[in-house]
């Protein structure tokens, strides 16, 4: 029986739209902010890896304050208004002091906010039986359209005025939220006995340690990728072009491997997408002008687009469902957290010390490593193994996530 509010999909897709576009101000234009300020790439480095670090202990603590007042609703607006207050701070500050703490508090309120999202969009199309994809692709296209707009605004505003539109889009954010609909618990609980079944399984310690080769060389790239095409004599309008054009690539490969990927395994797909990254890399370090890294941003389809879908799907399979939210935290820690602090402080100091070619040379290095490594798993591996369910009463396997 669907007992869904039908206004609330519309309202989730409408909220997965505009946060997406504060991630784009994180992760495009906050390290021009951070270049106009004067900081060096050591520096912008530095804030970057703040992130990730944070995130690690702001996602637990919040899920955990989810969890013991049953609401998401009210966890998010105070998590919106927190990101309004900081993007405010920090418009005022200017030394590099005061911003480290001031973008570390952001931090704090900013990273909790998609896993939340996810769950409430999860929970959602469940009870509407509707696939989550059909609102989570709303904050692909969200991001696609916020990097073009965005863009083209501080090319007239500044890159000043960065935190202004921050504190606008969370604004928007803000007044969404307070029309959804609350929820009281999030889909799984992480479950910390899991951890050592997990651990306890070669192939899922293969997949992390992969995953994590990988991932250090993409936080590079994400670092460092508009402070590259700003170097290049990109204006911001052109920046938002270069966004526009990966994030709407990955839309028709997330649809075609949601549909298609299932005929083909996992390991050849993510062979392919290391491949690609280190491609998509050295055509970077290679590019004469901010127009060469835009028509390479368009491979974002096929490396990206190509390893998140499959990577989730391998851990599905791998990791039984009472253990997901387990599998899916330590895929986030070796994903975004942990290579994210290491990209961040290393990537800085590299690029400041190298150059940009060498910079990402180094980046092509992590993901062919990577892709020896799950070439290698997949040439000697034998019967893949899974873990044991825990002993109790095995709920059936979901079918409201995306594979």
């Amino acid at each position: 029986m669907n007992n869904s509010n039908p206004s609330e999909i519309p309202r989730l897709r409408a909220f997965n739209f505009t946060i997406f576009g504060t991630s784009v101000l994180v992760a495009s234009y906050f390290p021009l902010f951070y270049a106009g300020l004067g900081f060096s790439k050591s520096q912008i480095g530095l804030l970057y890896a703040l992130g990730p670090m944070i995130s690690i202990v702001a996602n637990l603590l919040w899920s955990i304050a989810s969890d013991k007042f049953r609401t998401i609703k009210k966890i998010m607006l105070i998590l919106l208004l927190g990101e309004i207050i900081m993007s405010a701070v920090l418009s005022l500050s200017t030394s590099f002091s005061v911003i480290v703490l001031m973008i570390t508090i952001f931090y704090f309120f900013f990273y909790p906010v998609f896993p939340l999202s996810d769950t409430l969009a999860i929970n959602a199309a469940k009870r509407a039986n509707k696939s989550f994809i059909t609102i989570r692709i709303f904050g692909s296209i969200g991001y696609a359209f916020f990097a073009l707009f965005i863009g083209y605004l501080l090319s007239f505003l500044g890159s000043s005025r960065t935190m202004w539109v921050t504190i606008g889009i969370a604004g928007i954010a803000l007044l969404i939220t307070l029309f959804m609909k609350d929820q009281s618990a999030p889909v799984a609980k992480m479950d910390m006995s899991g951890i050592w079944r997990i651990l306890k399984q070669k192939e899922l310690l293969w997949f992390f340690g992969c995953v994590f080769s990988l991932a250090i060389a993409v936080r590079m790239n994400d670092a460092f990728l508009t402070v590259t095409l700003n170097d290049l004599g990109a204006s911001e309008d052109m920046i938002g072009w270069s966004q526009l054009a990966s994030s709407l690539s990955e839309v028709p490969i997330f649809l075609l491997l949601s549909i298609y990927g299932e005929k083909i395994k996992e390991l050849p797909l993510l062979i392919f997408a290391s491949l690609m990254f280190a491609t998509r890399f050295l055509l970077v370090s290679q590019a004469d002008s901010a127009l060469d890294i835009i028509l390479v941003q368009t491979l974002h389809s096929l490396s990206f687009g190509v390893f998140y879908v499959t990577s989730i799907r391998m851990l599905t399979r791998l990791v039984p469902d009472e253990y997901r939210a387990t599998g899916m935290a330590l895929f986030t820690i070796a994903w975004s957290s942990a290579s994210g602090l290491l990209s961040g402080t290393f990537g800085g100091m590299a690029f400041e010390q190298f150059g940009r070619e060498r910079f990402y040379m180094i980046a092509v290095g992590f993901a062919l490593l990577a892709c020896i490594g799950f070439a290698s798993r997949y040439m000697i591996r034998g019967p893949r193994p899974t873990i044991a369910p825990a002993p109790a009463v095995q709920e059936a396997p979901r079918k409201d996530l995306p594979e």
